[in-house]
């Protein structure tokens, strides 16, 4: 199972859990230009997510994404973001470590890495896909982040030469962290998030560096580096949508405010790691979600090949947890507290 996302491409589907995620619940109204400081209404609150929800999804942008941890790694990514129609198209090209190409086309991503000679090709529907690379439309969920956050506003700013509204969600609970949203005023869309710990200080930051909105659409830019893979070993792994009680597994008591949005069954490492070729077992991958944060579990048999540790560690704002559950492996992370993770591996069980 994929665990070797980049950084600012991981952050931009986390974040794209604002923009899209809450479609089915928000109103059509929009927040006035001049929204004064404090916290914000209900109504009001709504009406940001969906502003945001609407320019992730409408408009076409390129630009340049810094991402900035507090262990002090910093890299960055060039993206892009157009709409043509109904049809989408995006591109992600990491500027920092191993090159690496994601491009997408509706549901049909391709990610490549040249040194490697390899390319992935997964096809990702409304209702078994995780998160979109950018911020674009998504799938909405039962669930309502403003029932898990608090918004208000807190003035105004500048990023990447543009106008930015800034909004605080603060979390109602010890689940999650809070965080600090930058909006362009012009168009709604998200130029900047900042994940904060219990005492307010910066987990991460990430952000566009460098953006222009509203430009010509370039489907060709995507299409094209998608039909060259001649020279490349491709790889196309299949993912079956299923359920975790249909493969023996269950929560015995929910995680508060987190929902079950996807579950399926896919391959192991060797369709994500250009450097191993031995086949393992297939294994599950469910995403939780309380609609602005989202938390990866992924099940593997152990088959013993493999000599493995429990782990509890922190990158950033994104805690991880490895550990053993009778004969198979669980992972899980998120960006959240290392006490979400834990309570979610321990209120899964193995059924008999």
């Amino acid at each position: 199972m994929t665990r070797t996302r980049t950084r600012p491409q991981r952050w931009l589907a986390g974040l794209c859990l604002v923009a899209g995620l809450l479609a089915g619940l928000l109103p059509t109204a929009s927040p006035a230009a001049d929204s004064l400081p404090g916290a914000a209404a209900p109504a009001d609150a709504q009406a940001w997510m969906l502003r945001m929800r609407n320019a992730a999804s409408g408009r076409n942008y390129q630009g340049t994404m810094t991402f900035a941890a507090s262990d002090g790694l910093v890299s960055s990514s060039r993206v892009a973001h157009f709409c043509v129609g109904d049809q989408v198209y995006e591109r992600i090209e990491t500027l920092d470590g191993s090159p690496r190409q994601v491009y997408r086309h509706n549901e049909l991503v391709h990610t490549v890495w040249p040194q490697a000679g390899l390319a992935v090709i997964e096809r990702r529907t409304a209702s078994s896909a995780l998160p979109s690379a950018l911020p674009s439309a998504r799938s909405p969920v039962e669930v309502d982040a403003l029932e898990q956050y608090e918004l208000s506003l807190e003035g105004e700013d500048r990023v990447a030469g543009r106008e930015a509204s800034v909004l605080l969600l603060l979390p109602r609970d010890d689940l999650r962290y809070a965080q600090r949203l930058w909006i362009d005023r012009q168009s709604g869309l998200m130029l900047r998030a900042d994940v904060l710990a219990p005492d307010r200080s910066v987990l991460e930051s990430a952000g566009f560096s460098s953006i222009e909105i509203d430009v010509r659409a370039q489907p060709q830019s995507v299409l094209k580096p998608m039909r060259q893979l001649e020279r490349l070993r491709v790889l196309r792994p299949e993912q079956v949508v299923t359920r975790l009680e249909n493969e023996g597994w269950v929560i015995s008591s929910a995680l508060p405010g987190f929902h079950l949005t996807v579950c399926v069954k896919r391959p192991a490492g060797p369709a994500w790691a250009a450097q191993d070729r031995v086949p393992r077992p297939p294994g599950l991958q469910a995403v939780f979600s309380d609609g602005l944060t989202h938390i990866s579990m992924f099940i593997e048999p152990d088959d013993g090949t493999r000599k493995l540790q429990p782990v509890r560690a922190r990158f950033g704002a994104t805690h991880s947890l490895s550990d053993r559950k009778g004969e198979f492996w669980v992972t899980i992370m998120g960006d959240a507290p290392l006490l979400t993770l834990q309570r979610l591996f321990d209120t899964l069980e193995r059924r008999p």
